[in-house]
C-alpha cells in the first residue's frame, strides 16, 4: 500500500492492517507481559516453552515481540527457524547459519558437537544462554524436534545450552503428547495459551492500532464494533477485512472509512434467483 498516499489521505505512518507491523503498533496485554517477563528468567536457566493459541489468536506478533524483548538483553543471541518442516540434513544447515557456524549435513556428528561447543562457550563467558524461536512448530520433523532436545541439554540433563521457544496451534500439544516426542513435553517450563479475544480487548487493541499509526478517527466507532463482532475475535480476519476497507478508501479517496462504505465492500450481492426473479418481475 503507498505510504505516501496514506499519509497525504489519512496522516498515517504506516499501514494498521498490515500483515507486518512495527513492534510499537503491537499492543501487549497484562499476560503477554508476564510471559515475557518469564521468558527473560528463563533464559538464564535455558529449556523449552511453547506459545499455543488457534488460527489469528496473535501467536506470531507474540513471538515477535518476545524477539525484540529477548534480543534487548545484552549477550543474548536471538536465533529463528524459518524452515521448520525441514529434515535432519537442512535442519542443521539452518541451524549452522542461525548461529554462525560452518556445518556440514552429511557430518551430523561434528554439528552436533561445534554447535553444542559454541554454545557452551557463549553460557560460560555470558551466562546467558542463547535462545531459538520456531514458529509454526507443529510442522517441525519429529526428528529434528528431537534432535533439538539432545542438542541443548548437558551433564545427564541437569543443565542446558539453549533456550527453545516452540509457537504452533493447537496440533502443537497433541504432538508433544506422543509418546516419541514426551521427553520434550516434560521439559516445557513456561507456557502461554492465548485464546479468541474478548470484544473489549479487541476494541481497544483497534484504537491503539489506530492511535499509533497516526488516525485513531480513520474508522467511524460503529464500522470498529460492526468489524470487531464480525471477527469473533480472531485479529487476523480483522486485520484483513481492515485492509479491504482502507484499500477501497484509497482508491475512492473518502475522507474515513464508514458505515456506508462498509456496507458497499462487505454487504452480501443478491442471490442468483433473486436476481432472476427480478428480471422476470421487470418484464
Amino acid at each position: 500500500m503507498n505510504r505516501k498516499k496514506l499519509h497525504a489521505l489519512y496522516s498515517l505512518k504506516w499501514n494498521p492492517f498490515a500483515q507486518e507491523l512495527p513492534s510499537e503498533a503491537l499492543s501487549v496485554s497484562k499476560k503477554l507481559d508476564h510471559f515475557f517477563w518469564r521468558m527473560e528468567q528463563q533464559v538464564h536457566e535455558g529449556g523449552f516453552a511453547l506459545i499455543t493459541g488457534s488460527p489469528g489468536s496473535g501467536k506470531s506478533s507474540a513471538l515477535h515481540l518476545l524477539a525484540e524483548r529477548l534480543s534487548n538483553l545484552r549477550e543474548v543471541t536471538v536465533g529463528i527457524l524459518s524452515r521448520p518442516q525441514s529434515k535432519l540434513p537442512d535442519f542443521y544447515r539452518e541451524m549452522g547459519e542461525v548461529f554462525g557456524v560452518n556445518l556440514t549435513p552429511s557430518n551430523r556428528w561434528g554439528g552436533f558437537k561445534a554447535l553444542r561447543e559454541k554454545w557452551k562457550n557463549h553460557v560460560s563467558t555470558t551466562l546467558l544462554r542463547p535462545a531459538l524461536l520456531i514458529d509454526e512448530a507443529q510442522e517441525m520433523d519429529a526428528a529434528a524436534l528431537s534432535e533439538l532436545r539432545l542438542l541443548q541439554s548437558a551433564n545427564f540433563d541437569t543443565s542446558s545450552y539453549l533456550t527453545v521457544v516452540l509457537c504452533g496451534d493447537q496440533r502443537l500439544p497433541e504432538r508433544l503428547s506422543k509418546q516419541d516426542l514426551l521427553p520434550i513435553q516434560s521439559r516445557i517450563r513456561v507456557r502461554l495459551e492465548l485464546e479468541r479475544a474478548e470484544r473489549e480487548e479487541m476494541l481497544e487493541a483497534f484504537e491503539n492500532a489506530l492511535e499509533r499509526a497516526g488516525n485513531r478517527q480513520l474508522l467511524s466507532r460503529e464500522v470498529m464494533e460492526t468489524l470487531v463482532e464480525h471477527c469473533a475475535g480472531n485479529f487476523r480476519s480483522l486485520m484483513i477485512m481492515g485492509g479491504e476497507l482502507l484499500q477501497e478508501a484509497m482508491a475512492r479517496e473518502l475522507p474515513k472509512i464508514d458505515e456506508k462504505l462498509y456496507l458497499e465492500v462487505f454487504a452480501a450481492p443478491p442471490s442468483r434467483n433473486k436476481k432472476e426473479a427480478l428480471k422476470v418481475k421487470g418484464r
